[in-house]
This record gives structure tokens, sequence and C-alpha cells, in this order.
């Protein structure tokens, strides 16, 4: 995707004009460049008015042309020319490009660098395809795209990082669509040390012999029924003249290949989609492999806990205790609450051994976030520190994954209490609330914020930058706020 300075008055043949809600719509270099060549754009956007069209957030109308140099313009809304707008029409004008070499595209001029980073984004992630189908796969990506607002200015930069940002949501889409008899833990770590290879990051890899040696008793009880054994995978990041006063940034994710419930077993209908139950740790992968190519100047520690949750011989049990890595214990209720005991795993790991000065913990937990915020819309976050909260939420909007802040009440902590252990795993109440606190009480003294995305992680449809299925939720999120010139300001 490249910025082409001044008008586009010789190219492709197929051009995309983005059209917003002023009073003509249409950029100016579109009219001047269309009177260069003889088309009358404001002719062609009354025309498609007449018919119906209306600039709204992606929407698209095609006409061809049977005469001149350029055989057909698109005209793409842009509502109000917001990011959150443009990387709508962004992945409208991808979709439109499969199968094509090149596109021409003129944006509205004044656009700012943040919307112009949105709109590329939305470019690469309405680009996303998976399959493995041999017959008819579907058309390829379109091969190239030329932006251009007509004005001489150098805007690459902007594109070059909306590509970044929108390459980590892609990634760890992949990652969550990824089918899991392809997909167990060591295929997820064998992944995260490639991408560390190949994006300047240092890994190292847990099996679960150190698992049990070093005591990292959730992963080792969650991953037992299964025959393809746990893994802890470990990331990190330094930047260029870290120093011992860099910031500090530990990221959990929650990374189960396969989640059956357990001994807990889920119905047909709700295993269906739990491929993607590892969207927190894809996300953090993802994240983790930007963070060179886009110059943060935090230092940032991505822990993975991937286990596979499956019934067995040897699968753990309602009722039993498991020690988690620092000896705090758990009382097992619920087999199929198993993503909060892999991630204390990780996150006493953390408190204990990497002492940053942040921590976030990011995890398809609950489907009682689903009920408290419905369906792609806002991600559930819970946090101790006021500032970071504010500043994830503000994250959320400039990337387009929003957060909602959810309560912390002490009151209902007596919900997760037992005589037998430190804390129970699963409990009567609001889920989502009991699981966030459960976790707590494994990240210490630390500014913390907890991640429940759930409900921003499964698309029902091709809409926006999404398609159906596995959204990836959270990377562009995370990467947004740790690349931004203050990501921990305030906190403490």
């Amino acid at each position: 995707m490249a910025w082409q300075p001044g008008l586009p008055v010789h190219g492709t043949r197929e051009w995309v004009i983005v059209v917003g809600d002023g009073e003509s719509g249409l950029p100016a270099a579109a009219k001047e460049a269309g009177e260069r060549l003889g088309i009358d754009l404001d002719r062609l956007l009354e025309v498609q008015r007449e018919t119906g069209f209306t600039p709204s957030a992606g929407a698209t109308v095609a006409y061809p042309l049977l005469t001149g140099d350029v055989a057909e313009v698109l005209l793409v809304g842009a509502g109000d020319g917001s990011g959150k707008d443009l990387r709508h029409a962004g992945a409208a004008i991808a979709r439109y490009g499969r199968g094509k070499d090149e596109l021409t595209t003129i944006v509205a001029e004044g656009i700012d660098d943040a919307a112009l980073q949105a709109f590329a984004e939305g470019v690469v992630l309405g680009s996303f395809a998976y399959t493995q189908k041999t017959v008819d796969p579907g058309k390829p990506a379109v091969g190239r795209i030329t932006v251009t607002d007509g004005s001489d200015a150098a805007r690459q930069p902007a594109i070059d990082r909306g590509v970044v940002v929108g390459r980590t949501g892609w990634v760890a889409r992949q990652l969550a669509i990824t089918p899991s008899n392809e997909k167990d833990p060591a295929w997820l770590a064998a992944r995260s040390t490639e991408l560390a290879a190949a994006t300047g990051l240092e890994a190292t890899v847990w099996d679960e012999k150190q698992l049990a040696a070093e005591g990292f008793g959730g992963i080792l009880a969650v991953g037992s029924g299964s025959t393809r054994p746990p893994r802890f995978i470990r990331l990190d990041y330094v930047p260029a003249g870290a120093t011992r006063k860099t910031p500090y940034v530990v990221l959990v994710g929650k990374g189960i290949t396969y989640d059956t419930g357990g001994l807990s077993l889920k119905p047909r209908e709700g295993m269906v989609s739990m491929k993607r139950d590892m969207t927190g740790g894809g996300s953090v992968i993802a994240t983790m492999s930007a963070l060179r190519e886009l110059g943060a100047q935090v230092k940032v520690t991505g822990l993975i806990c991937a286990a596979e949750n499956m019934p067995s011989g040897t699968a753990y049990r309602p009722d039993d205790v498991i020690r988690h890595y620092g000896g705090r214990t758990t009382e097992v209720k619920n087999t199929d609450a198993e993503g909060r005991l892999v991630m204390a795993d990780g996150l006493a790991y953390a408190v204990n051994e990497l002492k940053p000065d942040v921590l976030i913990d990011i995890a398809t937990l609950t489907g009682a976030i689903k009920v408290s915020l419905g369906s792609m819309l806002y991600g559930g976050m819970f946090a101790t520190d006021d500032a970071l909260a504010d500043n994830l939420a503000d994250a959320g909007r400039i990337s387009g994954e929003e957060l909602w802040r959810m309560p912390l009440p002490a009151e209902y902590e007596d919900l997760i209490s037992t005589p037998i252990a430190d804390s129970v795993n699963s409990s009567k109440g609001p889920g989502s609330i009991t699981a966030a606190l459960f976790l707590k009480a494994f990240t210490g003294d630390i500014p913390w914020a907890h991640l429940d995305l759930s409900s921003i992680a499964e698309s029902p449809s091709d809409r926006f930058e999404y398609s159906t299925g596995a959204t990836g939720a959270g990377a562009r999120l995370l990467t947004t706020w740790l690349t931004s010139d203050a990501p921990t300001s305030g906190i403490g």
C-alpha cells in the first residue's frame, strides 16, 4: 500500500473515490483528476445518490465507464471522516479489490495522520482471508493500492504504521482461526518462536517437565487431560537505549488451544468456535511481533499460558485442589472455568519473577461478559488503577477495539471463598466479576488490568473490518497502547 503525491491522471483502470458527508462529498483531487480525464464525477455521484447511495461508512457503489482511460469508479462512503469510519471505508475497498492487481484511491484533503493510519488498517483487515479449500478457494487480496489526496505531502509513514497495526489483527485472527487438529500448545509455541526470530524478540518455552519442576500447577492441571501437553511461552522485547528507568509492562494471555470444558463437558454447541479460545494469547503474540518495527519505548514481556482442555482418565476433576506458581491454592468446582487457572500461573510468575511496573492480562474468559456487554461492541475491562484504565480505554477508541470498564467490588470476594483452599475457580453470581476477582488475588500490588474480550472475539458476519469468525480481539488495542507516546503515564 503506497502514498502517491499529486494527482492520479495516469494509472490504473479502476479508481476508488472515498466520499464524505460534506456538501459535495467529492474530494477536490477527485474533481480535478476527473476533469483532466473527461469524467464528470459530480454527475456520477448525483446519479448514484438518486438511486439510494449515501456516504455512510463502508457503503459502496461501482459505476462502469464505457469510454476513456478509466474503466470503473467505485464510490466508498467515509461517513464523518473519523478514524473509525475511514477504517470501515478501507475494509470495504479491500473487499472490492479482491482479485484485482491495483487500485488508485483518492481521499479527501486534510485527513490527519491518525485517520489515514486507520484507513490503512481497514485495508489490511478487510483483506483477511483464511481457507484450506482445494477447490475454488476464492479471489486473492488486491495486489496494490495507491492512495492520494492530490497534494504533494509525504504521508507514507502514516500508511506504513497502519499496515503494521492492521497486520497484528491479521496475525491474531489467523492464529485464532487455525483448526485445533493442527493447533496445539506446541504448535503455538513454535509459531511464537518463529515470529520472535523474525521480529527481534527473545523467546523462551517451558515444556511439561519444566512446568512440573517449577510448580505451574494451574497450567499442568488444565492440560492434564490431553495427549498434547501444555506449554508456557515467554517473549521479551527491550527497546534500543533502554535503561533501568524504562517502564516495564508484562502481558499475560490465555492460550487454550481447544476447550471442551474438560470433565465439566460443554454441549456440542458450546464447543463450536472453541479453537479460538486462545485469542488472548494470540493477541499477545501478535502485539509483541510489532513492537520493534513501531519503535515502542517500553520494555515488554509477553507470557502465553497454553493448554488443551480435554476430558480423559488423566483429566483434572471438580473438587481437586491445585497449587499455582508461587503457592496459592484453588479448589476446582468447574473444569470449564479453566482459563483463570492457567492465567493465575502466568500472573503469579510475573509478580514473583519479573516485577513489572504494569501488569495486563487478556483472555476470552467468560460468557458472562457477553451477557453484560452484548456482542461486537465493547470488551470488558477491570482495573485497579484509574490512569491505566483511562490509557487503555483511549487506545481502545483509537484502535476500534473499545472497552467498557467493569467494577471490582470487594463485597463479591465471598462468592469465591472456600474452607478447602484459598479460593474456588467458579461460583454462582456475576461471573465476569468473580473471575476478575479470582485473578486479582495473583497480581500483588502491581497496577493491573484484566481484559475479558469474549464479547468481541467472534464476528457473526462479514462486516466492516471483520470477517465471519474469530476477530483476533485485543492485538490492535494493545499495540496502539504500547506504541503510544507515554503508555504508562500517570499509572501507579
